[in-house]
């Protein structure tokens, strides 16, 4: 069942050469989002991954802006959890705390709501894809302003020639599938 799922998802990821720049593959989600199906088997196996490997431990699930709010509600739905945001700086209410990190086309800020988490809660990070960490790493480093305990960190898509694992060490990383 898994491997029949997990070829449903991947035949539904396309390529797209030279986009956004020469040399870069594009690797889009939105017709896994457009086939229910395949949005189903991701959720899933995603879901089946996390229960497998930390049981009723996890207390949140926290999603990216922006693609990873298309995964981690419906995640946290499936497990019975509740999703917080990281957002994009100056998009939350309230008060916040922040990080700045850099991109492989610049520098960005993610922000999360000083009362999002209780400290000691258990939060995994997903995303839709991990390209060099520096998304996923400055969420982690959010959820550690909180004191939150953030056991693993995932996404949909992994460019494993980028890297990006790495950066996020000594935290779990899982992708569904992984393109050079």
């Amino acid at each position: 069942m898994a491997d029949s799922e997990l070829q449903l998802v991947e035949q539904r990821i396309r390529s797209f050469p030279d986009f956004p720049t020469p040399g870069v593959v594009f690797r889009d989600i939105s017709p896994v989002l457009k086939d229910p199906a395949s949005f189903r088997a991701a959720i899933g196996l995603l879901a089946r991954h996390l229960k497998a490997t930390h049981g009723g431990r996890i207390d949140y699930i926290a999603g990216i802006d922006s693609r990873g709010f298309l995964f981690g509600p419906s995640l946290a739905q499936e497990l019975g959890l509740g999703c917080v945001l990281i957002r994009k700086r100056g998009k939350l209410p309230g008060p916040t705390v922040w990080a700045s990190y850099s991109l492989e086309y610049g520098k960005a800020e993610l922000e999360i709501q000083k009362d999002a988490l209780e400290p000691g809660q258990r939060v995994v990070v997903v995303d839709d894809l991990l390209a060099t960490g520096g998304t996923m790493n400055a969420a982690c480093e959010l959820l550690g302003h909180l004191q939150a305990e953030v056991l693993e960190c995932m996404s949909l898509v992994e460019l494993t020639s980028l890297k990006g694992r790495e950066k996020l060490a000594p935290v779990p990383f899982f992708s569904l599938l992984q393109y050079e």
